[in-house]
């Protein structure tokens, strides 16, 4: 299967989904708002766009993937190209929608699954809870949404800064996190793109929701390091964004993408993924994917 996927904010997990299918065949136009962004999309196989700015042309595009974060207006392809959208759903093969699990709020480390209420707490699950409704809203759209877990992958992991000095263990006992590589993220969306079912969510993550202190600790055990040290959570000096991931914590289930996808996850846990990570040349990776944060 071959079409041309046209690609919203072209970022992370969107250029790896890209040199998964270019070599393929596949055609695929890749937006970014940023120009130093251009020679990453063209790295990635994909033809690269300014927007906003430059038009979008929608002509033979089968496929349409949205990366871009909302804001607090709600989402903004949406805000400027509604209306052709709206006209064009027909035409679509498939759209993804890149979400978080952040709207799932809080449940005291409880499993969550695709079928428990939407209940963000933090505003970044609510602008994205909003976001999903938008595009559910629009009629005959083959909408997929995929709820992400922490990104971690090549240029994104704890290895740099614990070689540099001054990483902590934030402790806050109970607190968990979900991760998911990106090699992972592109596997999960090539699978929905060859088998398509419009209106279905997703959880993309891992086995092993796990404290966030311990993926550091394995990461300093893999470099022989010193462990970094602890600090109370409640001691800990953090910006507000931070504290905030730390004001949610639950488990997040990933059966559907396994069942309904047949995808077999070729990073099950962290440890994994940081032992493949160690051995990537010329890896640059730093740590904010490893405490929650969300980056698609």
């Amino acid at each position: 299967m071959t079409g041309t996927l046209f690609s919203f904010g072209h970022g992370y997990s969107a250029r790896a989904l890209s040199l998964r299918l270019a070599p393929q065949g596949w055609r695929i136009i890749g937006t970014s708002r940023d120009a130093e962004h251009l020679d990453a999309i063209r790295a990635s196989g994909a033809e690269p766009l300014i927007w906003p700015g430059q038009v979008p042309d929608f002509d033979g595009v089968t496929h349409l993937l949205v990366s871009t974060a909302p804001t607090a207006d709600g989402d903004p392809v949406l805000a400027e190209l509604r209306e052709e959208i709206v006209a064009r759903a027909a035409q679509f093969r498939w759209v993804g929608y890149l979400s978080t699990t952040a709207v799932y709020g809080d449940h005291n480390g409880e499993w969550v699954d695709e079928a428990t209420p939407i209940t963000p707490t933090a505003e970044r699950g609510r602008w994205r809870a909003r976001a999903e409704r938008q595009w559910t809203e629009i009629e005959n759209l083959p909408l997929h949404i995929f709820r992400l877990a922490g990104i971690y992958g090549p240029g994104r992991g704890p290895f740099s800064k614990l070689r540099r000095g001054g990483l902590r263990r934030i402790i806050k006992p109970g607190q968990v996190f979900s991760r998911i590589h990106v090699d992972d993220i592109a596997q999960v969306l090539a699978a929905s793109m060859a088998r398509p079912n419009p209106g279905a969510i997703y959880n993309v993550c891992d086995d092993e929701p796990v404290p966030p202190q311990d993926v550091i600790a394995y990461a300093a055990e893999l470099q022989g390091l010193p462990l970094p040290p602890a600090v109370s959570f409640d001691q800990a000096d953090l910006t507000p964004m931070a504290r905030s991931f730390y004001s949610e914590n639950k488990r997040v289930r990933n059966e559907r993408i396994k069942n309904e996808l047949g995808v077999t996850l070729l990073y099950p846990n962290y440890r994994v993924g940081l032992e493949a990570l160690l051995n990537v040349k010329g890896a640059s990776e730093t740590t904010k994917d490893w405490n929650g944060r969300k980056h698609s």
